[in-house]
């Protein structure tokens, strides 16, 4: 029998769409925070959530993307740190489950969505019943803002930035109990191991300061921006979506009892209200959003103040050892200055020593021929030995003198 051989463009696909699937743990709203694992490729994705594929880049592990918070229509990607999930109205999906430094997060995760809202259940029986009504659209919408009960893409946002604030904030405080002991040694004795601790210790403050940064930076970010804040409220979109379509049956109930006039005037107050409510949709209120970004800038901003601190910290210490080192480097140059002073005196004498051993026939220079004679010699060779050391002493401490006086040595 022959083998069929598959073409190699069957091969190349395949490939590629395994290549493209990635292990997602997915945890859903309805399951009380229970995950399961699940592998879904980029256009899955694409399909449930309605994300383009330059937005799931940010979420890729091989691109060193910074920290980033996007709300979109029907899905809130979320990169901080090593924390990259995608959160939907109904689900989570949470990216590179295996990961050990994700395990505290999806115990987090896991807790905050087991644990059961005060009105959950009575507020779903009372709008299921009044959204049959006239006036149960707008209580409906209400409930769905209520701060008391936040919806589900807030609930996983705010387990999000805890945990990224509480990583951040544990790392802070490692190097702080790490740099300050290592600072006020190196203050009391310089040396080569010491400097070593004390560059690395800069380095991974520079790192962690510049991530710490970027999350900060981010959540600035949306709170400056009403309008990405808004796009944040998937739960309340989807509400809003539904809006219309119930106003509208609403109206032919009322239309159908009322006479021509009425029907005109019902009309126009049905276009302003809707004109309204389209204008709440577009901007809606934000504050219970604003409120849970603020609470954990002012955590994040902290942080940043610790490591600000810290590092002021380490620019003073390099700015005492830079003057330490210039002050020893003083002492050398001053003791450089009267060594070669006491190099110049020591050479007059030498000069004079020189003069009186060249080999030259003058009276000095003569066997003496009596007693006499040689005591005088000696007495001269004396004379001259001391005057010439006492005049090098001199000279040098004449050289030394001027120097103070002219503050060249201190």
């Amino acid at each position: 029998m022959e083998r069929k051989l598959l073409p190699p463009s069957v091969h190349v696909t395949r490939r590629k769409g395994a290549a493209a699937t990635r292990k997602w743990l997915v945890v859903q709203a309805a399951a009380a925070g229970e995950p399961r694992v699940a592998e879904l490729g980029k256009h899955r994705i694409m399909e449930m959530t309605g994300l383009p594929t330059r937005d799931l880049r940010v979420l890729d592990p091989d691109l060193d993307s910074p920290s980033t918070i996007l709300g979109r229509e029907r899905a809130v990607i979320v990169n901080l740190e090593h924390v990259k999930i995608i959160v939907t109205a109904a689900e989570a999906l949470v990216l590179d489950s295996s990961n050990p430094l994700l395990v505290p997060f999806l115990k987090s995760l896991h807790t905050r969505l087991s644990s059961p809202d005060v009105s959950s259940t009575s507020s779903a029986t009372d709008r299921s019943k009044e959204t049959d009504q006239g006036k149960g659209v707008k209580v409906a919408l209400c409930r769905a803002g209520n701060v008391d009960i936040p919806p589900f893409e807030f609930k996983v946002l705010e387990v999000c930035l805890e945990h990224t604030c509480k990583c951040l904030e544990s790392e802070t405080l490692t190097l702080e109990k790490e740099a300050y002991p290592a600072l006020d040694e190196l203050t009391s004795k310089v040396s080569r191991l010491k400097l070593d601790h004390v560059r690395n210790i800069k380095n991974r403050l520079v790192a962690v300061s510049g991530r710490v940064q970027k999350v900060r930076d981010e959540i600035e970010h949306l709170l400056d921006d009403d309008m990405d804040m808004s796009e944040m409220y998937l739960t309340r979109k989807l509400t809003f979506q539904g809006f219309p379509e119930t106003l509208s049956t609403v109206n032919s109930n009322k239309d159908a009892s009322t006479d021509h006039n009425e029907k005109e005037e019902e009309d126009r107050d049905d276009d302003t209200e809707t004109v309204r409510e389209s204008s709440a949709y577009v901007k809606p209120d934000v504050e219970e959003l604003e409120m849970l970004l603020e609470a954990y800038f002012v955590q994040i901003d902290g942080t940043l103040n610790k490591l600000y601190h810290l590092r002021e910290y380490v620019d003073d210490t390099e700015d005492y050892i830079n003057i330490m080192l210039d002050e020893k480097q003083n002492q050398l140059l001053q003791m450089g200055v009267l060594l070669t002073t006491a190099t110049v005196v020591v050479t007059a004498g030498i000069v004079v020593v020189s003069v009186f051993g060249m080999n030259i026939h003058i009276e000095l220079t003569k066997d003496p021929e009596t007693d006499e004679q040689a005591r005088i010699k000696n007495l001269n060779f004396w004379e001259t030995t001391c005057g010439t050391v006492f005049g090098c002493l001199a000279m040098y401490l004449l050289a030394i003198y001027a120097g103070k006086r002219s503050q060249i040595l201190h």
